[in-house]
C-alpha cells in the first residue's frame, strides 16, 4: 500500500511541475532592466507592462538652430540649467502655434546638457497612467529626468489627466527631486473649453451652486506648470529669416540665399503656413535641388 501511495505521489508532482512548465511559458518575461547609458527613453507599454526602451538613434536638433523664438529659448534653457544644477526648478508648459520650435526646443536640450546628466522620456499621452510607474524606476537614479509629453491635450473624463495632475503636486509621495515635466501643447489650459459652458450656467434652484468650478477644474492642471513659454505664428520676414538660417546651414552661398526669397514665399502661400517646420521644409527641398558645384 505504502509502495502504491508514493508511485500515485510521484505521478502526481511529475505532472504538477509539467503543468508549470507549460503554464511559464504563457507568463510574460520579466522586463529588462533599461540601459542607463543612453541618453534618451521611451515609455512603451506593451500587453499592459511597461518599460524603458533606450533610444539609440537620436533626432540632433541644436538650441542655436532654432531660430526667432530667443525669449523662449533663453527661459527654458535657464530653468533647465538650474534643474541639472541641482537647484529649484520649474515643470514647463510649452503653448502656442504648431511648427513653431516647441517641440525641438525640448529634444535640442540634450545636445547641451547630457554631459551634466541630463535624460530624456518621451510618453505619450495614453501612456501617462504609468507615471507613478516610471517615477518609481528612477527616483533613485543619479541623473536628472525631464519626462516629455508632446503635442498634449484631453478630453474630459481622461484617465491620464488625473495621473499627470497628481504626479505634478497632488501626490502624497511628493515629486522626485531628480524629476520634472515638459509638455507641449496647442491649448494653453490642455482641455477644450466650451462656451456652453458658461451659457448653461444659471443661478435657480436647479441650476449649479458653483458653476464657476467647472471652469477652475480644466485651467487645475496647466496651473500647475510653474513656467509657461508662449508661441505665436511667424510673420513673413521672421519665415524669410529661418529660410535664410537653414539654407545657411545646407552650405548655400549668401547669394543663392537671396535668389531663393521668392522660392520661398511660393512655397509658404502653397502650405498655407509661415512655421519654423515649413521653412526647415522648403530648405530641406530648395537645398536639394541646387547643384553642388554652385555652393560655398
Amino acid at each position: 500500500m505504502k509502495d502504491i501511495k508514493t508511485t500515485e505521489l510521484t505521478a502526481f508532482l511529475t505532472r504538477a511541475e509539467a503543468l508549470l512548465a507549460r503554464v511559464e511559458t504563457l507568463l510574460p518575461t520579466p522586463a529588462a532592466a533599461p540601459d542607463w547609458r543612453v541618453n534618451a527613453f521611451r515609455w512603451r507599454n506593451h500587453g499592459g507592462r511597461g518599460r524603458l526602451e533606450g533610444v539609440n538613434q537620436l533626432h540632433q536638433i541644436f538650441l542655436e538652430n532654432l531660430q526667432c523664438v530667443d525669449e523662449q529659448k533663453q527661459r527654458l534653457e535657464q530653468n533647465t540649467h538650474q534643474f541639472v544644477s541641482r537647484r529649484s526648478a520649474n515643470n514647463v508648459l510649452l503653448t502656442g502655434a504648431h511648427g513653431t520650435g516647441k517641440s525641438s526646443l525640448v529634444k535640442a536640450l540634450l545636445g547641451k546638457f547630457a554631459t551634466k546628466g541630463l535624460r530624456l522620456i518621451e510618453v505619450d499621452k495614453d501612456d501617462l497612467v504609468d507615471l507613478p510607474v516610471i517615477v518609481d524606476q528612477i527616483v533613485m537614479r543619479p541623473e536628472r529626468f525631464i519626462i516629455f509629453c508632446d503635442d498634449l491635450s484631453f478630453e474630459a473624463g481622461e484617465p491620464g489627466y488625473k495621473a499627470l495632475k497628481s504626479v505634478l503636486d497632488g501626490s502624497i509621495s511628493g515629486m522626485p527631486d531628480n524629476l520634472l515635466i515638459y509638455a507641449t501643447s496647442n491649448r494653453r489650459h490642455l482641455m477644450p473649453e466650451f462656451m456652453g459652458e458658461n451659457l448653461d450656467a444659471k443661478h435657480t434652484a436647479e441650476g449649479e451652486v458653483h458653476p464657476g468650478e467647472a471652469s477652475n477644474e480644466k485651467i487645475s492642471l496647466s496651473e500647475r506648470f510653474g513656467l509657461w513659454l508662449s508661441f505665436y505664428p511667424f510673420d513673413q520676414e521672421h519665415y524669410l529669416s529661418i529660410c535664410a538660417h537653414w539654407l545657411g546651414t545646407f552650405g548655400l552661398s549668401a547669394k543663392q540665399i537671396d535668389a531663393a526669397r521668392g522660392e520661398a514665399l511660393r512655397w509658404t502661400l502653397m502650405r498655407g503656413s509661415r512655421s519654423g517646420r515649413v521653412a526647415w521644409q522648403f530648405a530641406r527641398d530648395y537645398a536639394g535641388r541646387s547643384p553642388e558645384k554652385s555652393r560655398k
